[in-house]
C-alpha cells in the first residue's frame, strides 16, 4: 500500500522543495513530504595487493568462507598436477591474505568444483565432476584446522555425468543443496 504524500492534481505529484532544485537532477522524497537533491557521498575503501594461491594453472575456481575457522577455502582443478581436485586455506588479515599448503581432495581429474559451507556441521562441502569415475557427480566434506584442510570419503550424489555444478547451504533445513546439469537425464537441470 502506498502512502500519499502531498496532494495530486491532474495526474501530477506536488511536493515542497527544500532549497533550489537544479533541472534534471534526481530528487528524493523526504519523510516530511518535501523533496531534496540526491547528493553523492564518497566512500573510501582499502584494497590490498593480490596474492597468488597457486603458481601453476588453476582452472574452474570456487571459494567459500568457513565461519567457524574464520578462513577462506578455495577449490580448483590443478592444471599443473594432473587436473586433480585441490583445495587451499586462506587467512585474511587486514587487506592481505596468506595461504597454507594446497591439499588434493580428489586424486584424479576433476571439473567444475563448487564449494559451500555447512554452518550446522561446521564443515566445507565440495561438489564436483569426477572425470576419473565416468564424470559422476561427487561430493566430499572438508574440515579446516589452522591453515590446512583434511577430507573425509567422497560420496557419489549422481551416477550419471554432471556439469555446471552449483552448491549452497539451506540454513532453515540445515542441508546442502547441489544443482547441476544431469547428463544422464537429457542434460536437465537437477
Amino acid at each position: 500500500m502506498l502512502k500519499r504524500i502531498g496532494a495530486e492534481e491532474g495526474g501530477e505529484f506536488k511536493a515542497v522543495a527544500s532549497g533550489t532544485l537544479p533541472s534534471g537532477k534526481p530528487v528524493v522524497v523526504n519523510a516530511d513530504g518535501s523533496v531534496s537533491v540526491i547528493e553523492e557521498t564518497d566512500v573510501s575503501q582499502a584494497v590490498g595487493t593480490p596474492s597468488v594461491f597457486e603458481s601453476a594453472s588453476a582452472i574452474k575456481v570456487s571459494a567459500t568462507y568457513d565461519a567457524s575457522a574464520q578462513k577462506v577455502v578455495i577449490v580448483y582443478r590443478d592444471g599443473n598436477n594432473s587436473n586433480y581436485g585441490t583445495a587451499i586455506v586462506g587467512t585474511v588479515s587486514g587487506t592481505s591474505i596468506s595461504f597454507g599448503t594446497a591439499v588434493v581432495f580428489e586424486s584424479d581429474t576433476t571439473d567444475v568444483p563448487a564449494a559451500t559451507y555447512d554452518a550446522n556441521a561446521q564443515k566445507v562441502v565440495i561438489a564436483y565432476q569426477d572425470a576419473g569415475n565416468a564424470s559422476r557427480g561427487t561430493a566430499i566434506v572438508g574440515t579446516v584446522s589452522g591453515t590446512s584442510i583434511s577430507f573425509g570419503t567422497a560420496a557419489v550424489f549422481e551416477t550419471g555425468s554432471v556439469n555446471y555444478i552449483s552448491a549452497t547451504y539451506d540454513s532453515s533445513a540445515q542441508k546442502v543443496v547441489i544443482a547441476y546439469m544431469d547428463g544422464g537425464n537429457s542434460d536437465k537441470g537437477t
